[in-house]
């Protein structure tokens, strides 16, 4: 039973899911991962099936909450929809203003997020490392794929919820580069800015029904392979990182109906050969703090939880 202050923090934690879903290129999934909620979150969404329809009708409402482990759900679904409608402009200000710093941010939670995980689930054997050189080799292709352009109707949103949304609870792998990809990004943030309730409850149902699918099959297999599927997600986020490289040159970009800039392709380069070639001031040094206390971050929250862990166990 989590007490209010746990909650609180569950909120918090559902806020910069929120706001890294927002971000083409940063997957919520990777920051439930980093934040130690992922196999939890996995095995709830797996809870919304027929057995609670048949838990609610037979046993009540309490039971079943309990059943799908509603309060922990409520918590994060509230913290990632606050942010969704509020820290996404704030997002959209960094990217718009300081991106440099920004992407160099994500760069250094995601560097410290795989060393973390592989720190507690290390490699048993050579099938590991072969599944984590192809996660790399998935979510770097997947970020060089060329975009395409669908139209932003009912039946396309439908199944680019499904897609984006079980792409979101993937580390690594970024449900909104993939709306970006069939050409959808631009259709999704205008319809949270006005509130076009018929697109986004659209959306949510393609995506519902994409997780309660998507969530069985990855529970499972956490169940049953969980040193094999934690290696694979280390390669989806080791492979994401050229996705949020920060020092890019735009070689394809669109303009979206609402007069947003959405990048459709761009080459990675060096700090000088971005200054060289963009004209712009590379901020090196800043873009190295920024990594750097992305990274702190994530191994700061590993080395606190391990003496609270410590510290509970002297107690008893």
């Amino acid at each position: 039973m989590r007490s209010s202050g746990q909650y609180l923090i569950l909120f918090m934690k559902g806020l910069v899911m929120g706001a890294a879903d927002v971000v083409p290129g940063v997957s919520g999934g990777t920051i439930a991962f980093v934040s130690g909620i992922y196999i939890e979150l996995i095995n709830s969404i797996k809870a919304l099936n027929l057995r609670a329809l048949s838990i609610l009708g037979s046993e009540g409402l309490l039971s079943a909450w309990q059943y799908i482990n509603g309060n922990f759900l409520l918590c994060l679904a509230a913290g990632i929809f606050t942010s969704l409608f509020t820290l996404a402009n704030v997002m959209q200000y960094f990217l718009l203003e300081h991106p440099l710093p920004l992407w160099s941010f994500f760069s250094g939670l995601i560097v410290g997020s795989v060393i973390y995980l592989l720190r507690q689930h290390p490699f048993r054997r050579r099938s590991d490392l072969a599944l984590f050189v192809l996660g790399i080799g998935i979510a770097y292709g997947i970020s060089i794929v060329p975009a395409v352009t669908l139209e932003g109707n009912h039946i396309t949103m439908f199944f680019a919820g499904s897609i984006a949304l079980c792409a979101m609870i993937l580390p690594g792998i970024s449900g909104s580069f993939i709306l970006v990809l069939l050409g959808l990004y631009p259709v999704f943030i205008s319809a949270i800015v006005n509130l076009q309730i018929d697109i986004l409850a659209v959306f949510a149902c393609g995506g519902l029904i994409g997780l309660m699918s998507f969530s069985r099959l990855l529970s499972w297999l956490l169940s049953h392979y969980q040193t094999a599927v934690i290696a694979t997600m280390c390669g989806f986020l080791v492979g994401s990182l050229n996705i949020i490289w920060p020092w890019k040159q735009v070689v394809m970009s669109t303009t979206s109906h609402s007069g947003k800039v959405v990048v459709l392709a761009a080459d990675n380069m060096f700090p000088q050969q971005f200054a060289e070639t963009v004209g712009q001031d590379p901020q090196t040094i800043l873009c190295m703090i920024s990594l750097a206390i992305g990274l702190i971050l994530v191994l700061g929250l590993e080395y606190l939880g391990e003496k609270y862990t410590e510290t509970k166990v002297e107690a008893v």
